[in-house]
């Protein structure tokens, strides 16, 4: 009877791993009546929130990419299709997405802090949060983006130590202008460059690390992060661009993966 039930209590215990491993889709209302869709996985450790880019979904970036997996090994993960993108609604087609309804999501699921990431349009929205609501994180995360400088002398000055992108081929050159033409036929001012963001980036006491492809800009996007931040990680992808550095022109650099796991789990504060 003792082999029986230890053999029962290993099967549910695997069933329970299973399901925990399982992306759970949901949705929820913001506050001025969007309905969002979004995606949880695992079910233990500390909230990681993942943010996608302009034109993008929570499942190809995140779940298809194997971001989301190989962070539910030890945290809970919640990614969000943006409105006016995936499966959420869209008030406006082809429009960019909204950065607040990421904290309404982290309400609606009664996330405190979490680790949160965004790539590109994603990454926007991640540092116009890390602004406005800097006590909600654990960590920030920025892939494809960062926070440029406000000065345009010292912007000119990082801009001129990237490395113009070769140009792209293949599935890359049709990610390229697959977004161009989405960009030109809505509101994407989200999307692209814009407004260097206003944050006293000396006051931000949390952990924060950007990765970057070889030729995504990476030095425009981060010089005066790596000056001004307390703590600051700053991973650059060789040989990739804006769309190969997370798996939209090409198979998903481990580098990418194993940086933002490895930095999440060393920096894993109060839950």
């Amino acid at each position: 009877m003792r082999t029986l039930a230890k053999a029962l209590a290993g099967t549910l215990a695997f069933a329970a791993a299973l399901s925990a491993a399982e992306p759970k889709n949901e949705y929820f209302t913001t506050s001025d009546g969007v309905k969002i869709h979004y995606i949880t996985m695992g079910d233990r450790g500390s909230w990681v929130v993942l943010i996608h880019g302009f034109t993008d979904t929570a499942e190809r970036m995140f779940f298809k990419s194997g971001i989301a997996a190989a962070l539910a090994t030890k945290h809970r993960v919640v990614a969000l299709d943006n409105r006016n993108h995936g499966l959420s609604d869209k008030p406006e087609p082809n429009g960019a997405g909204r950065a607040e309804d990421t904290i309404e999501l982290m309400d609606h699921l009664n996330i405190q802090r979490a680790h949160i990431h965004g790539y590109s349009m994603g990454g926007a929205f991640t540092g116009q949060l890390l602004a406005k609501h800097p006590e909600r994180f654990i960590t920030a995360v920025f892939g494809g983006s960062g926070i440029a400088e406000t000065d345009p002398e010292s912007r000119k000055k990082a801009a001129s130590m990237d490395k113009p992108m070769p140009p792209p081929e293949g599935a890359e050159a049709a990610a390229f202008a697959r977004l161009k033409e989405i960009a030109a036929k809505g509101k994407a001012t989200s999307a692209g460059p814009g407004a260097p963001l206003q944050i006293d980036l000396a006051k931000v006491k949390i952990p924060v690390m950007a990765i970057n492809g070889e030729f995504d800009s990476p030095h425009t996007k981060t010089e005066r992060m790596a000056r001004e931040l307390k703590s600051f990680q700053n991973v650059i992808l060789p040989g990739k661009n804006h769309m190969s550095a997370i798996a939209v022109g090409g198979p998903m650099p481990l580098q990418y993966i194993d940086s933002l796991v490895a930095f999440i789990n060393a920096h894993d504060g109060k839950k």
